[in-house]
């Protein structure tokens, strides 16, 4: 399996702490028979991105583990500004290994106004915005029909593979199982924090949706399009389900 979305670099965000936190994440990829994961600090304002420092320590991780698991760059890249206008100047320092696919993860209190005009910018640019663990996300399920049409444009989707497992809980889970069922899922990614509450071991989740939607749908999940997503070539994925727009009290959240 191929786990494109994992904070596996120590010491920048959130995730790993230390690089014997990595190396004993990484352990956990490999026994769970994951072949390649990508390390996807955050690019946020909380946490500055430094895509040289990045580098290094993948080296550095890459000669601990040897040839275990191959380890492959990238970020967790968040909407605001300056973060968009660098991306587009040069995507090197913010795609998976500086080709063609970058994970965008959005906020969870807000929706950018001009998020259409960025897509597109990113889609002119041979950038395609993969959008991570929408099923994680209220507002972004309030906008369902809104991300059929971000995918048909070009974008594509990664859920959490503990999303199926009820990790982050029965909401994302149902959510996790409605983009299925919408051809909405391009991918299923460990999101991985840590060796405990959120490890890079993607085999429970494949096997729930081995079971729920098929095997070929689990390798495509989990092998084809993620190893696909560390090339340079583009993803020709199936077409999304229409959806109905339900009006709700929260209606005024959307975008009119």
């Amino acid at each position: 399996m191929v786990d494109i979305h994992s904070h596996i670099c120590y010491g920048v965000d959130d995730g790993s702490r230390s690089i014997e936190e990595s190396l004993a994440m990484l352990q956990i990829a490999y026994e769970g028979g994951t072949t390649d994961i990508v390390a996807t600090p955050h690019s946020d304002l909380k946490f500055h991105f430094r895509p040289e420092l990045v580098r290094e320590r993948i080296a550095e991780m890459q000669e601990r583990i040897g040839d275990k698991i191959r380890i492959h760059r990238g970020c967790d890249f968040h909407l605001f500004f300056d973060n968009i206008q660098h991306c587009l100047a040069d995507r090197s320092n913010y795609t998976i290994n500086g080709k063609r696919y970058l994970m965008v993860e959005f906020a969870d209190s807000s929706i950018p106004k001009t998020i259409n005009d960025v897509f597109t910018s990113f889609l002119q640019r041979d950038i395609t915005p993969v959008i991570t663990h929408p099923e994680r996300n209220a507002l972004l399920m309030g906008r369902v029909p809104d991300m059929v049409r971000w995918v048909r444009s070009g974008c594509l989707i990664q859920v959490t593979g503990s999303s199926f497992t009820g990790r982050f809980g029965k909401m994302a889970e149902a959510n996790a199982r409605k983009l299925m069922d919408q051809n909405m899922v391009h991918f299923v990614a460990s999101d991985a924090h840590d060796t405990e509450w959120r490890p890079p071991d993607l085999r429970e989740a494949r096997k729930i949706v081995e079971d729920g939607w098929g095997a070929d749908k689990a390798v495509q999940l989990f092998e084809t399009y993620p190893r696909i997503a560390l090339t340079d070539e583009y993803i020709d994925c199936e077409d999304p389900d229409d959806v109905q727009e339900k009006k709700s009290f929260f209606g005024f959240l959307k975008k009119k």
